[in-house]
């Protein structure tokens, strides 16, 4: 299935293909610029690993990769990250009219499906449940700034580590390099913060 809207898979034919009970998303590798504001934190092998939000964003675009240390084991990591169906978790005054993201787990939250708000611009597409969540683009935020898609996975790093790693894909042409700096300084904030919630929990 094609959403015209975006010229490409739609999040229902996403979610329809590529369920819980199937094999992992086919992906397409499309590649991020090292060095700022396109990626932080991320090791080559992260820059240069496919995402299923890549597939979803056709070019012209920009490509972003964030990542950083959890000292959590990866399942707890992925929980804190199931809480972006929540709060964004970044700049709480500038994301989520002043109200704090919650500091605690929301019971319920820990299963989300594909449908589901994430990060509130986005909506899930697919879930590979403990390692990633994928988003697109929401019909409201699509329409006003074009084609975007998100893919938060997490990674094991030792018995009580892991790495949280965070691409974005979105519209941008010229506005590419101002869009990717304003991004980098949100989302290292949230993935920062996703990390210190983690690494309490733990």
């Amino acid at each position: 299935m094609t959403d015209p809207a975006r010229g490409g898979p739609s999040a229902a034919s996403f979610g329809q293909d590529h369920g819980h009970d199937r094999d992992p998303t086919p992906l397409t590798r499309v590649p991020v610029r090292r060095g700022l504001p396109w990626s932080w934190g991320a090791t080559d092998a992260e820059i240069d690993a496919d995402y299923p939000c890549a597939a979803l964003v056709p070019d012209p675009a920009a490509r972003m990769v964030r990542a950083v240390d959890v000292a959590a084991p990866a399942a707890v990591t992925f929980r804190w990250v199931c809480q972006l169906t929540q709060a964004p978790y970044s700049y709480d005054l500038i994301d989520n009219l002043g109200r704090r993201s919650p500091r605690t787990l929301t019971p319920g939250a820990d299963a989300p499906e594909p449908g589901t708000p994430f990060v509130m611009i986005f909506q899930i597409a697919d879930v590979v449940p403990g390692r990633e969540i994928t988003g697109v683009g929401r019909p409201g935020p699509t329409r006003r700034f074009g084609p975007m898609a998100c893919t938060y996975r997490v990674l094991p790093a030792g018995e009580h580590r892991s790495r949280l790693v965070a691409r974005l894909d979105l519209t941008a042409g010229r506005l590419a390099a101002p869009i990717a700096w304003g991004d980098l300084l949100m989302m290292r904030k949230q993935l920062r913060t996703l990390a210190a919630c983690a690494g309490r929990t733990a």
